[in-house]
């Protein structure tokens, strides 16, 4: 089915659901609460894996319950992890704000030991990296240990994919070291200067990338769908009532890079990323909310 290689951030996500955003200084009652597994690199692999990819996991990890909740997470989605865990800090967390009639949230990370990765531990990892059909990373961990991952794949001439989430300005070349690149809205805007609202706006964004080095930007617009430079939007898949949003960028990405390492086109991927997108935000949840590959298909081959 292919081999995925993802470099991420695991956090426990700690969500609220209520009516409103409380303002600065006021306190308001919420409507629920759930303690769960996330960060973008970890729900990516997630969906990778359940979308039936051999998925590996590099991350850190504290020694402590949500270093478990993690592994657990891993083991029951088949995630093989690769990870180090440390004493010294702890495993990353999430306040996650969910609006209760839009489905729509609010994110502030504390990576923790996610925090430590370094260069020197994708080195550790580059027979692994090596040896992937897709590699694939964020920026939740520091830039230079995504750079250095982004770096040994190429070199090895596997598929590179960068979700450059959340925004931050990149090292120079590093968008040329990526075969795809796949920002949503806001972060094309933050690598372009330029504002996506419909697909005109993604086409001269893509133009942008591509003059920045990328090999096929693809940004992902929500309800839209994922504009897939070549060939235009791939709309979105409408599979039910939204619950819920947190999570749909990671499931994109997941499902994108495991249909890639099993050798579909780019267009195709696009579109089993849409479709795992379009499955997740019907159930609460980041990890949990990961489709696996029947349900996927059930949707996508209709159309393949």
């Amino acid at each position: 089915m292919g081999k995925v290689v993802v470099l991420g951030v695991f956090v426990a996500d700690t969500a609220y659901r209520a009516d409103r955003m409380p303002r600065m200084g006021e306190t308001v009652m919420g409507n629920s609460f759930a303690l769960g597994p996330g960060g973008k690199g970890s729900n990516q692999a997630v969906a990778s894996a359940r979308m039936g990819a051999e998925t590996h996991m590099i991350s850190m990890l504290g020694q402590d319950d949500f270093a478990k909740l993690a592994l657990d997470v891993w083991d029951w989605a088949g995630v093989i992890p690769h990870v180090r865990q440390v004493s010294d800090t702890y495993t990353g967390a999430a306040y996650i704000f969910v609006e209760e009639s839009t489905g729509d949230n609010a994110i502030i990370i504390a990576p923790g030991a996610a925090a430590l990765i370094s260069a020197a531990d994708l080195d550790a990892q580059a027979d692994l990296i090596s040896d992937a059909n897709v590699f694939v990373t964020q920026l939740e961990q520091p830039m230079d240990a995504a750079l250095r991952g982004l770096q040994i794949a190429r070199d090895a001439g596997v598929i590179t994919v960068l979700n450059p989430a959340p925004a931050a300005p990149l090292p120079d070349g590093m968008l040329a070291l990526c075969d795809y690149v796949t920002p949503n809205e806001t972060e094309c805007m933050a690598l372009t200067g330029i504002e996506v609202s419909d697909a005109a706006d993604a086409e001269k964004a893509c133009c942008a990338l591509k003059d920045l080095g990328v090999g096929t930007p693809i940004i992902t617009m929500g309800s839209q769908g994922a504009y897939l430079h070549g060939h235009g939007l791939v709309p979105a898949f409408d599979t039910g009532s939204v619950v819920e949003t947190t999570g749909a960028g990671d499931a994109f990405n997941g499902g994108f890079c495991a249909a890639l390492a099993e050798g579909k086109t780019p267009l195709q991927a696009t579109i089993y990323g849409c479709a795992t997108a379009g499955a997740s935000v019907t159930k609460a949840g980041t990890a949990p909310s990961m489709p696996d590959r029947a349900t996927v298909d059930a949707v996508v081959k209709p159309l393949l």
